[in-house]
């Protein structure tokens, strides 16, 4: 028999929850797959089989606290026969232990679906939710549902039209005798707990705010150069690059990282009574994933070429989504640059990323009429935002440091010239 325990935190992680197990009881793994998921503060922390075999004892459900190397259930090592499905095989050994009626306990339990493979937490919250399982297409391993697929299909079921609805507009194929109240009446609510990560991340927001003199400075900038130089150079660039896109991420970083050589105190953080100068520029690049927002450090982004900015931030936004991100992925960094363009947001005030003096925010390309030489003209711009703490960095190097990065983008030769 083999304890499967929780994984050794960082130091400055204390606990965990236990947020998704992979398997249920009686259930066969693979070596390495994945049985269980701890979410943290930062991020989620995998635990996988040691061996083939079966999880013969869950110690601590979904939802309870754990420390670092709590058992959190017991497996047993044995020879997986294979079955029709593959993702439910059971021990040989394990159903004779059991017996025949400890076979069929396993078979009508929460561990199995006829059509559509889910967790338990995710079979669990399903069912306190009426949510139909095999309306969900799952993004766990093997298509399995996870809890994080029943809770994004929870929160978007107000959306939906419910029958009565179709009924009003024309369709015929209600045929239910049960009454069913107007769409007017239906002020349904539905209450999902917050996962662990989004409360983190909510403490952490609102404790800048509070800790911190923050103030935000704008500019705009004409995208012009680099998306003719982007569309001169992408396609050779990825045949040079093995594929890799250039896109615009990598840009801002090199902007940022020589504006931040000029203007050090835009680097530096706050330490107590103390000022910590960076001598080095580790670029937070904020994604946005399944469980909430996420920033991954770029180390040394200053020494890093515009395909490997390009493919750090492509491997980040992966891990992201897969909800693969380490932790020290994740730790540090001198300044961040967050894009809400790409949700097609044309300005805002990012929050600052403690202990950090100062973050960038990117917005949606829009082509605007603008004055040049005496003439209007259209041209694609977009607006730039500067959130920094003005306790350590003036409103004047702020601005400067902004109008920096503008004529490096509107004029990227500067940065290969270093003017």
């Amino acid at each position: 028999m083999i304890e499967i325990k929780a994984p050794v935190f960082p130091e400055s992680i204390a606990d965990g929850e236990v947020a998704d197990w992979h398997a249920g009881v009686g259930e066969s793994v693979r070596r390495d797959d994945p049985l269980v998921d701890i979410e943290t503060d930062k991020v989620v922390l995998e635990v996988v089989a040691p061996e083939d075999g079966v999880l013969v004892a869950i110690r601590k459900k979904t939802g309870d606290t754990v420390t670092a190397e709590e058992v959190l259930g017991e497996f047993e090592p044995q020879l997986i026969v294979e079955s029709n499905h593959p993702e439910r095989n059971k021990s040989l050994d394990y159903n004779e232990a059991v017996g025949n009626q400890g076979a069929r306990s396993y078979n009508s339990g929460v561990g199995v679906l006829e059509e559509k493979i889910a967790s338990p937490a995710a079979q669990q919250l399903a069912k306190e939710n009426q949510v139909d399982l095999n309306n969900l297409s799952g993004s766990g391993k093997s298509g399995r549902i996870t809890k994080g697929d029943v809770i994004a299909s929870v929160a978007g079921l107000e959306m939906e039209p419910t029958e009565h609805t179709s009924a009003l507009s024309g369709s015929s194929e209600l045929t239910s005798p049960e009454p069913v109240r107007s769409a007017i009446d239906d002020r349904t609510e539905r209450r999902v707990p917050m996962t662990r990560l989004r409360s983190s991340i909510a403490k952490r927001l609102v404790e800048a705010q509070q800790t911190a003199a923050m103030l935000t400075t704008f500019n705009e900038i004409d995208m012009q150069s680099i998306i003719s130089l982007r569309s001169k150079y992408k396609d050779e660039f990825a045949k040079t690059h093995d594929g890799t896109r250039l896109g615009f991420m990598s840009f801002f970083i090199r902007a940022s990282v020589e504006a931040l050589k000029r203007f050090p105190a835009v680097n530096a953080s706050i330490d107590g009574a103390d000022i910590v100068y960076h001598g080095y520029q580790d670029i937070g690049v904020a994604v946005g994933s399944p469980r909430g927002l996420v920033v991954p450090v770029i180390r040394d982004a200053d020494r890093l070429t515009l395909a490997e900015l390009e493919q750090q931030v492509g491997v980040f936004g992966k891990k992201a989504q897969d909800g693969k991100l380490s932790i020290e992925e994740m730790s540090g960094g001198t300044f961040t640059i967050s894009n809400g363009g790409v949700f097609g947001s044309l300005l805002s005030t990012p929050i600052l990323n403690p202990p950090q003096t100062a973050i960038l925010g990117m917005h949606k390309i829009q082509e605007r009429p603008v004055a040049q030489a005496g003439e209007i003209v259209i041209r694609p711009m977009m607006y730039l935002a500067l959130s920094y703490d003005h306790r350590l960095i003036d409103g004047q190097e702020a601005v400067s440091f902004l109008v920096a990065i503008k004529g490096l983008l509107e004029e990227p030769a500067r940065i290969l010239l270093d003017l």
